[in-house]
């Protein structure tokens, strides 16, 4: 039989009991500030079409566009695999998967564009496209073809363009609302911001619509874009995005790179603009380590380089939107902008290949550590959440069956979702009090 061990403390339970006091606000404040991943379905991309362009049609037209570039520049599985260096193994489910998605949900995210992509216009011009974006989202919602997320890009909130930045706004989320109410799926974006104050403003719009509008507070959320050095750096020396995320209140939902506006801001030259700069690279791990634990996602910027002419062009361009796209995966950014409707085949290819061909180890490695199992890799809670939420985006994107999953792992998605995203414990924050 066991010895039975002696246990012996040495400190009185008060001692525990004034700490959890002196830490109270902390516990508060930790739970306020870091409140972990929101556990929503984040898109594969952000598809940008500017206000004027935008109709009824869009979303399927992108979608049919890009299965003509594949049916004209890769007409099987073998096509796409020479063009991007795919393996034999994942040639076919890939490229089945790739086309499927295009004729089921070419577009995961669309944001109608009121600011680089439209440019100034009369003021009655943008009021009447602004209604009509609002009276097309509502109507997508309504005859389901929308996208899973919609949304505007204002222009930005510096003075020369503020005016009309608020009342596109107003006119698009009144819109929306005299039409029966904001959709599930709303996104709004600022851009070109480069003070906290900015954002405190963007807070101030949402807050006076909602209570215009009897809205419950805290409705509308908005996605931070970050595209001047100002916004990872300020003048203090302090990292100016997280002072912006911490400004939001609780309102940002994303960080999104603009990848040329920032290069230009810190002074590359046009030829060297892109994703995978060290300037780049560097704001973008500023964004990343502000963001971690907040809730707000980071997004990648997108590639100006366009997948049309002769089959060899196109390839060489889907070869470079390819490569970024796998890059800024490997990094855990799990999102980017798409500019054409020849990019979409590449940007499904490379994220379908990214998440099939870490399947089966990433299923293996989950599996042996909810069976205590071992194996050659020891891993703890926190890797089992990184693999949880690796399944589980190429779940929501459709890389993965959840048959395969769960055949893989023996877990439902109601138990990824487990180790994804652990349920904080309830916090009872005592209200510090004098000791006698």
């Amino acid at each position: 039989m066991a010895r039975q061990e002696k246990v012996a403390t040495s400190l009185a339970g008060a001692v525990g009991v004034d700490i959890g006091r002196s830490l109270a606000a902390v516990d508060a404040e930790l739970a306020r500030r870091y409140p972990g991943d929101p556990g929503t379905r984040q898109p594969v991309h952000t598809v940008y079409v500017p206000a004027d362009a935008f109709d009824a049609g869009t979303i399927r037209s992108w979608g049919d566009q890009a299965l003509a570039a594949l049916d004209e520049h890769a007409p099987d599985a073998r096509s796409l695999a020479r063009a991007l260096g795919l393996s034999d193994a994942l040639a076919e489910p890939v490229y089945e998967r790739v086309r499927a998605k295009l004729e089921r949900e070419p577009v995961e995210d669309l944001r109608i564009d009121f600011e680089d992509g439209y440019g100034p216009r009369p003021d009655a011009e943008e009021d009447e496209a602004a209604a009509r974006a609002a009276r097309l989202v509502h109507e997508a919602y309504g005859n389901g073809t929308a996208a899973p997320y919609m949304g505007i890009r204002m222009k930005c909130l510096e003075a020369a363009v503020r005016d009309r930045s608020i009342r596109t706004l107003d006119i698009f989320l009144t819109g929306l609302t005299e039409a029966g109410g904001l959709p599930g799926g709303l996104v709004l974006t600022l851009p070109k911001v480069t003070y906290a104050e900015q954002v405190t403003a963007m807070v101030r719009l949402a807050e006076e619509f909602e209570k215009a509008r009897g809205l419950e507070p805290g409705r509308l959320g908005f996605e931070i874009q970050i595209e001047t050095s100002q916004s990872i750096l300020g003048a203090d020396g302090t990292a100016t995005v997280a002072r912006m995320i911490d400004a939001a209140g609780g309102r940002a939902t994303a960080l999104h790179y603009g990848t040329f506006d920032y290069s230009a801001c810190v002074g590359v030259s046009a030829a060297y603009q892109s994703s995978d700069h060290p300037a780049a690279d560097h704001a973008k791990a500023v964004m990343q380590v502000a963001a971690a634990g907040t809730g707000v996602r980071v997004c990648d910027g997108s590639t100006n380089v366009l997948p049309v002419g002769p089959t060899a062009q196109v390839h060489e361009a889907w070869r470079l939107h390819y490569g970024l796209t796998r890059r800024a995966l490997a990094r855990a950014y799990y999102q980017g902008w798409d500019m054409h409707p020849g990019h979409l085949p590449t940007r499904y290819a490379a994220v379908y290949a990214f998440y099939r061909e870490g399947l089966e180890p990433a299923a293996a490695r989950l599996a042996a550590y909810v069976a205590r199992a071992g194996g050659d890799v020891l891993d703890e809670p926190a890797t089992a959440k990184a693999l949880s939420g690796y399944l589980l985006r190429g779940l929501d994107c459709g890389a993965l069956d959840t048959d395969e999953v769960s055949g893989l792992t023996g877990l439902t998605r109601a138990d990824l979702e487990d180790f994804a995203i652990p349920r904080r414990a309830a916090l009872t924050v005592a209200t510090p009090t004098p000791t006698p």
